[in-house]
C-alpha cells in the first residue's frame, strides 16, 4: 500500500519539532528540529538489524508512532492497534508539514504542559496494563561477552556476598549456547546451565537466561536437521561471523521445538527469560501457515507464554515495539550501550552510550504504562568512558536497575555506585520532561 496524505499543518520552522518513532529497540528515536537529519542505518546489515526492513525512509518517518509539535499544540499520529503498524511520514512542501501513512491511523491533538505528554497520554489509550515491579540484577553480557562460563557466574554470584551487593536476578546473557538456535546444547567450555540455575537459586536468588527464539544461525544443528522449520529465502542479518535465519513459528515442528526449549528452561529453573533479536520473528515472508510478519510474530511470543506460564519473566530486546504491546513484561528501549560513548560507524543503531541514552529517554513515556523500561545495564568498571555521564542516565532512567560489571574489576567509585544504584524498579510511569527544556 503506497502512503496517501491524512493531514496538512501549518507550522514555524523556527519553534516546529517532530518526533520519530522507531520500529524496534535498537531504532533510533527522538524528537528533531526541521533542520535536522534524523539518524538511519549506514550500513545494509544495519538497516536489517536496526531498522525496519525493506522500508526506506523518507522525509522524517515514524513506525506505528510519529508526532509534530508546532509550538502551540501537539498532533499525534499513531496506530490503530498492535497487529498493524503503519510507517508515518511528514515532509515540508512549501509552507505545510504534509502527514501521509501506509496505512490506517488516528489523530490527536493535544496542548500539554510538554509534548512528551502528549506521547505518554496516546500511550494510555492505545494499551495500558499492569506493570510489575523488578528486583535488582546483574547480567553477564558486558562483563564478559560471548565466553562466558558457569564459573564465572558463580564467581560474581560470591561477589555480591563479600561486598553486601542487593541481587535478586541473576541473568545469564549470550554465550553459553554451542550455536545460535540450539539453546539447550551449551558451549563446550561453558559448564552445566541446569547446575548454574541450581547455584544460583540456593542462594535465594532468581535465575534468568537469554535466548533469541526467532534466530537459527546458519551453521546451527537445528537449521541443518530441520530446514523445512525456516521462512524460505530471508535472511535476519549476518552475526557471529554466519547468516542468521528465522524460524517459522507458524510450521507445527518449529513450534513444538520453540515451546519445548521454553518448557525445559523453566524445568531447569530459570523464570525470567530476555528474548533477544526479536525483530527477526516479524520479518516478512512465506510461511507454512500465510500470516504476515507481525501476526507471524505476536504468535511467536503467545507460543512462547504459553510455555513458561503467566508468572515468569518474557524481557524484549531488539524487539519491534508496538507489536510486542501486551506480549512482554518489561522491554529494552535503546541501542545497546558499551564501553564506548560513540560506536566507530557513528551509526546510534549500534553499540554506543549516546544512542543508548538518547532512544531510551525518547521512550521514558512507555514506562509504567506498557510494561517496565529496560534502559540497559549499569558499567561502570574504570576503563568505560564518561563512566559518570552513564550512570547518572541509568540513575535517572525509570525500570530495571541491572548492573554488568565483573565485580571485581570495580575501584571504590564504581562499587559505591553500583551499590546506590541496585534497587526496585517503580511500577508507575516516569515524570516527564519537556524535549526542548
Amino acid at each position: 500500500m503506497g502512503f496517501t496524505t491524512v493531514t496538512e499543518l501549518e507550522y514555524d520552522a523556527a519553534t516546529a519539532r517532530v518526533y520519530e518513532h522507531g520500529w524496534q529497540s535498537w531504532s533510533p528515536s527522538g524528537w528533531y528540529s526541521l533542520d535536522a537529519r534524523p539518524p538511519r542505518p549506514t550500513a545494509p546489515n544495519h538497516h536489517v538489524m536496526a531498522y525496519r526492513p525493506d522500508v526506506e525512509a523518507r522525509g522524517f518517518q515514524g513506525e506505528g508512532l510519529l508526532a509534530v509539535s508546532t509550538g502551540d499544540d501537539v498532533l499525534v499520529v499513531g496506530a490503530t492497534t498492535p497487529d498493524l503498524v503503519p510507517s508515518i511520514r511528514c515532509e515540508a512542501r512549501g509552507d505545510r508539514l504534509v502527514i501521509s501513512a501506509d496505512d490506517e491511523v488516528e489523530l490527536t491533538r493535544s496542548a500539554p504542559a510538554n509534548a512528551n505528554q502528549a506521547l505518554a497520554d496516546w500511550a494510555d489509550t492505545f494499551g495500558s496494563f499492569d506493570v510489575r515491579v523488578f528486583g535488582p540484577s546483574w547480567c553477564s553480557w558486558y562483563a564478559y561477552w560471548g565466553k562466558v562460563t558457569e564459573r564465572d557466574v558463580m564467581a560474581e554470584v560470591r561477589q555480591f556476598d563479600d561486598h553486601g551487593l542487593s541481587v535478586d536476578l541473576v541473568l545469564l546473557d549470550e554465550g553459553y549456547q554451542a550455536e545460535i538456535g540450539d539453546w539447550l546444547t551449551p558451549r563446550d567450555d561453558f559448564g552445566s546451565t541446569v547446575r548454574l540455575a541450581a547455584d544460583i537459586r540456593s542462594g535465594g536468588r532468581r535465575a534468568g537466561i537469554w535466548v533469541a527464539p526467532f534466530l537459527l544461525g546458519s551453521k546451527s544443528e537445528t537449521a541443518r536437521l530441520h530446514p523445512d522449520w525456516l521462512v524460505p529465502g530471508v535472511t535476519a542479518g549476518t552475526n557471529w561471523g554466519q547468516e542468521q535465519l528465522v524460524l517459522d513459528v507458524t510450521h507445527p515442528g518449529a513450534a513444538r521445538h520453540l515451546q519445548d526449549v521454553f518448557t525445559e528452561l523453566c524445568r531447569q529453573g530459570y523464570d525470567h527469560f530476555k528474548l533477544d533479536f526479536l525483530y527477526a520473528g516479524a520479518i516478512e515472508g512465506r510461511r507454512h501457515i500465510p500470516l504476515n510478519g507481525i501476526a507471524a510474530y505476536r504468535h511467536g511470543l503467545r507460543l512462547i507464554r504459553e510455555a513458561v506460564g503467566p508468572n515468569r519473566i518474557l524481557h524484549g530486546c531488539g524487539a519491534p515495539i508496538l507489536p510486542s504491546l501486551g506480549l512482554v513484561d518489561c522491554m529494552r528501549v535503546s541501542p545497546d550501550t558499551d564501553p564506548l560513548v560513540d560506536p566507530p560507524s557513528g551509526d546510534i543503531s549500534q553499540p554506543g552510550q549516546r544512542g543508548a541514552r538518547s532512544t531510551s529517554v525518547a521512550r521514558e513515556f512507555l514506562h509504567g504504562r506498557w510494561w517496565a523500561n529496560d534502559p540497559d545495564c549499569l558499567i561502570v568498571q574504570p576503563d568505560i568512558q564518561d563512566r559518570e555521564r552513564w550512570a547518572e542516565h541509568v540513575e535517572n532512567a525509570p525500570g530495571l536497575r541491572m548492573s554488568s560489571d565483573p565485580i571485581g574489576s570495580l575501584d571504590r567509585w564504581g562499587l559505591d555506585r553500583t551499590r546506590e544504584l541496585l534497587t526496585p524498579s517503580s511500577a508507575r510511569p516516569h515524570p516527564l520532561k519537556d524535549p526542548d527544556a
